[in-house]
C-alpha cells in the first residue's frame, strides 16, 4: 500500500513538473519574441 502512495505521489509530481516547466518555456517564448518586437515597433513609431 505504501508503493501505492509513493507511485501516486511521483506521477503528480512528474505531471505538476511538466506543468511548470511548459509554462516556463511559454513564458520565454513570450519574452524572447515579445521583447524584441515591442522595440522595433517602438521604433518605427517614432519615425511616424
Amino acid at each position: 500500500m505504501v508503493t501505492f502512495f509513493d507511485d501516486l505521489a511521483g506521477a503528480v509530481y512528474d505531471v505538476f513538473k511538466f506543468v511548470f516547466r511548459c509554462f516556463c518555456y511559454v513564458v520565454a517564448g513570450m519574452l524572447i519574441v515579445g521583447v524584441p518586437l515591442y522595440l522595433v515597433a517602438f521604433v518605427f513609431s517614432m519615425f511616424h
